[in-house]
């Protein structure tokens, strides 16, 4: 079992949440249960899932729930770029939050290399 408050990641990852909550509060309302809701839970996916591999019994649990995590992370990805190719909100303003999730793909590939 891993300590999930001294994993990077698992913060970076909380960061990442934190920031979609203050994005999607932009988009119009008749997304509430459309993409906002979808991006919302995607991002909260992500921490979730390090945060429950931590707390298996086996680096090989752990590096599945990993797994999903990315997973979540480039689903994120693909649900932000659609926000502005459909001109919802601007590519500057979604620009870094897809960063955010580039670095966590890449933080979440090493530490699995490192279970």
């Amino acid at each position: 079992m891993h300590k999930v408050e001294g994993l990077k990641i698992w913060r970076k990852a909380m960061d990442l949440t934190k920031s979609i909550y203050q994005l999607v509060t932009e988009l119009p309302s008749d997304e509430k249960y459309g993409l906002k809701s979808q991006i919302k839970r995607c991002s909260i996916s992500i921490p979730s899932n390090i945060s429950e591999g931590a707390g298996r019994n086996s680096n090989k649990e752990f590096k599945h729930f990993l797994s999903i995590a990315n997973g979540s992370t480039y689903e994120l990805q693909t649900q932000l770029i659609l926000l502005w190719e459909l001109n919802i909100i601007s590519k500057e303003k979604v620009q870094p939050i897809i960063e955010q999730c580039i670095e966590i793909q890449k933080m979440n590939y090493s530490f699995q290399k490192t279970l």
